[in-house]
């Protein structure tokens, strides 16, 4: 059957659905496993049969994508009341993120698919500084969003909201003109976005921003008549590529849970090969983070963490000179190693 991305499913008679979100760094780049041509994320419903829900995690990532599972958490459930069984009853799902090494990223099945992450939140990657897509379109659709309520204290919390998660300052959304917000764009300068503060675990709270205010096509609302001036068709290529079901809203949260977490506890050395440059390590970090970190704050704190040792090896460049190779100290606590410890983003 041809699924919609937010009402159509295949029904069974069982109630609860596990999905995982499977995470791996390839040439510095963070990607997700996919499957259905990119579609979906690896799932099945929970059977008698499993003894836990990990357990049926496994069985359905292995058998649907002959990936093999290591590091594995539990992410949230929720209730789906879009997407009911035989019965009647919602459908409630249970997600895992799981940590994949780079090397062990081969011999898929043919549906299953690795997807580059920014392919489905275009925004969040702010590598080569602030995307235009967020000052240009986001922000302007948001703004018309939030005005098209008549009650003053709605529309001050919705432009609030606006500035928190997308670090706009609020005295730039509240100068905009209502009447202007398909054209006049100048208002939203660098110098405006700057004076915000960009939190890149927040995700999730920018994904369902945009689904309140049906600017995806996920959203039952979707398309709203805001979209900046921009085609239905146009703008859904800009948002990013859609799943079915709310399978984009659970990689948000797995992208909200690493990137929080990799601010106190070394999730990435999960991700990374055996031995590596410092090099590779920082670029791995930028690719789950999305942003810049400064290199040289960035060394010292591994080296007062005390997270990596050298191999006495160095890599066979073929540039320039050979660079350390390094693992990381497995005799290390993970659990309390970069507690109160920040990221040094660049500036």
């Amino acid at each position: 059957m041809t699924l919609s991305y937010s009402h159509a499913h295949q029904q069974g008679s069982g109630t609860t659905e596990v999905v995982a979100v499977l995470v791996a760094i390839t040439e510095h780049t963070a990607r997700v496993l996919t499957v259905d041509q990119g579609k979906l994320l690896p799932n099945g419903p929970l059977m008698p049969l499993h003894r836990s829900l990990q357990a049926g995690v496994r069985q359905w990532v292995e058998e649907q994508t002959q990936q093999p599972l290591g590091y594995l958490e539990q992410l949230y459930t929720f209730v789906d009341t879009n997407r009911r069984n035989i019965g009647g009853h919602a459908l409630v799902y249970v997600s895992y993120l799981g940590l994949v090494q780079e090397t062990q990223t081969q011999q898929l099945q043919s549906q299953a698919l690795w997807r580059d992450w920014y392919d489905y939140f275009p925004w969040e990657n702010h590598l080569d500084g602030i995307p235009d897509i967020i000052m240009d379109f986001i922000v302007p659709a948001l703004l018309a969003w939030a005005n098209r309520v008549e009650e003053e204290v709605v529309q001050q919390r919705r432009r609030q909201r606006i500035g928190l998660c997308w670090g706009v300052s609020e005295s730039s959304l509240v100068t905009r003109n209502p009447q202007n917000i398909n054209t006049d764009n100048e208002v939203m300068s660098d110098t405006a976005y700057g004076s915000g503060e960009w939190v890149a675990e927040h995700v999730l709270l920018r994904y369902e921003m945009l689904y309140e205010a049906g600017l995806i096509p996920e959203a039952p609302t979707y398309p709203p008549n805001y979209q900046a001036g921009v085609s239905p068709t146009d703008w859904s290529q800009l948002m990013g590529v859609p799943m079915y079901y709310d399978h984009r809203r659970v990689i948000a949260t797995a992208i909200s849970r690493l990137r929080a977490k990799i601010e106190y506890r070394p999730l990435i050395f999960g991700l990374m090969p055996d031995v590596f440059t410092l090099s590779q390590l920082q670029q791995s970090v930028e690719a789950l983070s999305g942003v810049r970190l400064h290199k040289q704050n960035f060394r010292r704190l591994l080296e007062s963490q005390n997270l990596v040792t050298e191999t006495g090896q160095s890599s066979s460049a073929q540039r320039g000179r050979p660079a350390k190779l390094y693992r990381f100290r497995h005799d290390i606590e993970l659990q309390s190693l970069l507690m109160d410890s920040k990221l040094p983003k660049r500036k």
